[in-house]
């Protein structure tokens, strides 16, 4: 796997976070597709756009905790590799990379149906010019800054929500009841047939993913901006879906590309027109903007594992952005403009995002029941794992029900990516994934290299911002012992004194002494099930600390209960300050909600050790 020779600079916040995810999820869902979900199911598609945002809720809780775990470029590709392997991670980094060229390119054309509201005599040639000047523009904002990419997204989504919101305020007084009756003609099935057609509107939310590397304070930020962006997005379609079938005759909605012009046309003849128009495009920016921003992260992250050229993961000196990445994805985009079918692609595009979603909620059961000490997302899924159960198994019928060539074209792209797995990437990957964590739970064979477990500990110390101070370096270099079975105190002091005496340069004789007495003079066990030992030695510049577990515990002479996690500690009298910080930080380290758990179920040594690096307490 190849290191990460130049981080990416981290240049959004939650208000570019929100506009991300936002800015993503509007364009043909509520500009478009409303008249084609009104010709299935009548009025009642506003029932519609409220199961379809239900429906993404697994996916979308799914990704929250894994963003938070692994913020990463590449979002989707990262955690299924890690979770899942490389070669079903090759299928995801492609996936979504295509997935969301696709998207974006047809946002792009897209615009052209309502530029024609505007300037009626564009031709097709025109669109996809026009559609491909965007395109560079948008290529040559992201490659001088996400910072600028951000705000460009946030301009965008803050007019495009100030349009839509006029809309609904000026519609409301202009609805007509009677347009409600019947409100479900083609009866439920109709309902949740087009909450399928429109949950792909919702699919955009997740591309916040693959930037999530290069967003500030990941761990509150991710999870804030998806959720915030889910609940206004998911209220926009449901507000926008009422006033316009209640203020757009029945048989004008049913053959309409352009509802919500036509509803604007109502109240404000063409001057709505055109502002929604304006609006339309606006929104169709903002999805081609956030597409080329977060599809071009997965080639990137692909090349840092050496499953592309390691070219294409270059990160430009000034600007700290994916270049080379950005700019082969804005070619592929322009192909895409130029010379193919959208309507088949994208449909085939959304039958893999639907199969992304079913791999982050696999991701999420794989990752909790690898047990790995390391993975410590911020936000946990609640209702695990009937959540994703529910989630896996509503997104393979939604599958099921797509086209025949829909799925031959997803099919053979599946394959494409396995046969590029098997030819390019199989020889280079030498990493292991948290599935393997599980197999050697279920098989009780060591199988794992603790590869894994150290990437995740340095994804955690990047999140965090730790910053290492010298207590994080004594327990680096801490003796640590494990012991399975019940022991008596004299047996434990002795075993102590023989590891330290090695290290200080001491005979074992004294410091079992000193520990006896240290015993008497006051009781160490602090608390039922831990123990503080700390004896003072004659000396000069002598410090060091012994990390302990006794499943079965350690018999104290003035405990009242065995004391299953003892620190140990040793030093001379000008060692004095380190010696009080140390016993703060314990302190601090051991006041964590659930820290002798961890601590009593932990795998390894390497996983006790990451308990105290990973913990939360003041640095100095």
């Amino acid at each position: 796997m190849q290191k990460r020779n130049k981080k990416l600079k981290k240049g959004l916040g939650f208000l570019a976070t929100f506009a991300v995810a936002a800015g993503a999820m509007i364009s043909s869902g509520l500009f478009i597709l409303p008249g084609i979900a009104f010709a299935r199911a009548g009025p009642a598609i506003i029932f519609s756009y409220i199961i379809a945002g239900i429906l993404a809720l697994p996916a979308i809780l799914s990704k929250a905790e894994l963003i938070t775990a692994m913020p990463r470029s590449g979002g989707d590709y990262f955690y299924i590799t890690r979770s899942m392997g490389f070669s079903i991670g090759t299928i995801a980094g492609f996936s979504s990379w295509l997935s969301l060229s696709l998207k974006s390119a047809f946002a792009l054309v897209g615009m052209g149906i309502f530029a024609r509201l505007i300037w009626p005599e564009l031709g097709i040639a025109e669109v996809k010019i026009i559609a491909i000047i965007f395109c560079i523009l948008f290529m040559v904002i992201n490659i001088l800054g996400i910072k600028q990419a951000g705000r460009l997204q946030i301009f965008l989504v803050f007019f495009l929500f100030l349009i839509l919101g006029l809309y609904i305020v000026r519609g409301f007084t202009e609805i007509d009841p009677h347009r409600f009756v019947p409100f479900m003609p083609n009866r439920m099935v109709s309902v949740l047939t087009t909450a399928g057609l429109v949950f792909i509107s919702f699919g955009g939310l997740t591309k916040i993913a693959s930037i999530s590397e290069e967003i500030k304070n990941p761990k509150l930020n991710v999870p804030l901006g998806m959720f915030v962006a889910y609940l206004t997005v998911l209220a926009l379609y449901t507000g926008v879906a009422f006033i316009t079938v209640g203020i757009v005759e029945p048989n004008i909605l049913k053959n309409s590309l352009t509802p919500i012009s036509d509803g604007a046309k109502t109240f404000g003849g063409m001057l709505g027109v055109v502002i929604t128009g304006i609006a339309a495009i606006l929104a169709f920016i903002s999805t081609a903007n956030a597409g080329i921003m977060s599809a071009s992260r997965y080639p990137l992250a692909m090349s840092r594992d050496g499953l592309l050229p390691r070219s294409i993961g270059r990160v430009h000196k000034k600007y700290k952005t994916p270049y080379v990445s950005i700019i082969l994805t804005t070619l592929i985009m322009i192909v895409i403009i130029i010379f193919l079918n959208l309507k088949v692609l994208v449909e085939a595009a959304s039958t893999i995002l639907l199969l992304l979603f079913i791999f982050a909620n696999l991701s999420v059961i794989v990752m909790r029941e690898s047990k790995l000490q390391n993975y410590q997302p911020i936000f946990r899924s609640p209702l695990y794992p009937f959540i994703q159960i529910i989630g896996i198994i509503g997104y393979g019928l939604l599958i099921y029900n797509m086209g025949k060539d829909t799925l031959i074209i997803t099919a053979i792209f599946i394959i494409f990516s396995l046969i590029w797995f098997l030819i390019f990437g199989r020889a280079r990957i030498k990493m292991e994934s948290a599935l393997m964590y599980v197999v050697e739970r279920i098989t009780d064979r060591q199988i794992v290299t603790d590869t894994l477990s150290d990437e995740l500990r340095q994804i955690i110390i990047e999140r965090d911002e730790i910053i290492q101070d010298e207590i994080d370096r004594l327990i680096k270099n801490a003796v640590i012992l494990n012991f399975p079975e019940a022991m008596e105190f004299d047996e434990f002091v002795q075993i102590a004194a023989d590891k330290l005496s090695k290290r200080l340069k001491i005979k074992p004789e004294k410091l079992v002494k000193l520990f006896i007495e240290r015993e008497k003079q006051s009781c160490t066990a602090l608390r039922p099930g831990l123990a503080i030992p700390h004896i003072i030695i004659k000396g000069k510049n002598k410090f060091d600390i012994l990390l302990v577990r006794a499943k079965k515990g350690i018999k104290f002479p003035c405990a009242k209960t065995p004391v299953q996690i003892v620190f140990v500690l040793v030093g001379t009298q000008d060692m004095r300050n380190l010696h009080l910080r140390t016993l703060m930080a314990i302190a601090q380290l051991t006041q964590q909600h659930n820290f002798d758990k961890q601590w009593l179920n932990a795998q390894d040594k390497d996983d006790l050790r990451d308990i105290l690096l990973l913990g939360k307490r003041k640095r100095h």
